[in-house]
């Protein structure tokens, strides 16, 4: 699946709020939900818990929706995004990442 196609898919369920409640509503469940997958690895580091991937994957899931939701809130592309990073990356570390080796 390309982005184009999960942005559009996931702003059919975005609540129409006005813009500003819509941008702290997606900033804030970004927020949480990385959260939930930083917990997820303290657990799993501190607590001796099992990594479950399952539900790992499940709160990326969450953290991708409302980067979506932000982006369409936004009028921003998330392909356009992901370009630009890569663009970025591929200048700042042109063999790779290596330590000390960012430009």
């Amino acid at each position: 699946m390309d982005f184009t196609k999960y942005q559009r898919g996931a702003a059919r369920t975005i609540q129409a709020q006005d813009k500003p409640h819509e941008l702290i509503n997606h900033v804030l469940g970004l927020s949480g939900e990385t959260g939930e997958v930083v917990e997820h690895v303290k657990k799993h580091l501190y607590h001796g818990r099992d990594l479950d991937l399952d539900m790992v994957a499940e709160e990326l899931g969450d953290v991708l929706w409302y980067v979506a939701a932000l982006c369409t809130t936004l009028g921003l592309s998330m392909d356009g995004i992901a370009f630009e990073n890569l663009s970025k990356l591929r200048e700042r570390y042109p063999d790779g990442f290596a330590d000390k080796g960012g430009a």
